[in-house]
């Protein structure tokens, strides 16, 4: 699924082809439902602002572990809740980091001088599940995007959010979402042309 995501045209842009009707998610019973079926695109979108699993996977579950206090909110706000809960976690990792490797203490390097690289090389559960190089290639054309272009790009065409509920999970309005997504579109069929 998401290598068509990558490589089909945008329908708007063909006038012959008709727009699909969008999809109605069926509401959850309850708040751990919810979360039992977001917490594999939730990493997925986590991994990919991290770029270190085990840092993913603490965002995810403190992200979790908060919305619990929200249970008692209409089902209908738990999901753009849930988003922006989870963003903010991940800013809050990325300041951490930069303020950990940059204050103090100097960049680890190896010994041959160069820099250490800390993302972790190994199996990776998501892409072990695709089991696709059209992931692999998507996920590393994301990691490139500001992170901005890459939250709408994720939340708008992975998790096919609708752009009002993508802007409250962003914190922004939704012109913004929409000038973020076309940087992003345009900037991975870019990328993703040139690995072809």
């Amino acid at each position: 699924m998401l290598q068509r995501v990558a490589t089909e045209p945008d329908a708007s842009a063909d006038p012959e082809r008709p727009a699909a009707e969008p999809a109605v998610p069926e509401r959850p019973a309850s708040l751990e439902q919810f979360l039992a079926g977001i917490g594999t695109r939730a990493f997925r979108f986590a991994e990919a602002g991290l770029r270190q699993r085990e840092d993913a996977l603490d965002a995810v579950q403190d992200a979790m572990m908060k919305m619990l206090g929200y249970q008692d909110r209409p089902a209908g706000e738990w999901t753009p809740l849930f988003w922006s809960i989870l963003r903010r976690r991940i800013i809050d990792i990325q300041r951490r980091r930069r303020f950990r490797l940059g204050w103090l203490s100097p960049e680890p390097r190896h010994e041959d001088g160069s820099a250490v690289d800390w993302a972790d090389d190994g199996p990776d559960p998501s892409r072990a599940h695709d089991g696709s190089e059209g992931y692999a290639q998507l996920s590393a054309a994301l990691a490139t995007l500001p992170a901005r272009q890459r939250e709408a790009f994720s939340l708008r065409v992975l998790e096919e959010l609708d752009v009002a509920t993508t802007a409250r999970a962003m914190g922004c309005s939704e012109g913004a979402v929409k000038t973020h997504l076309s940087r992003a579109r345009e900037a991975l069929q870019r990328k993703l042309e040139d690995w072809r």
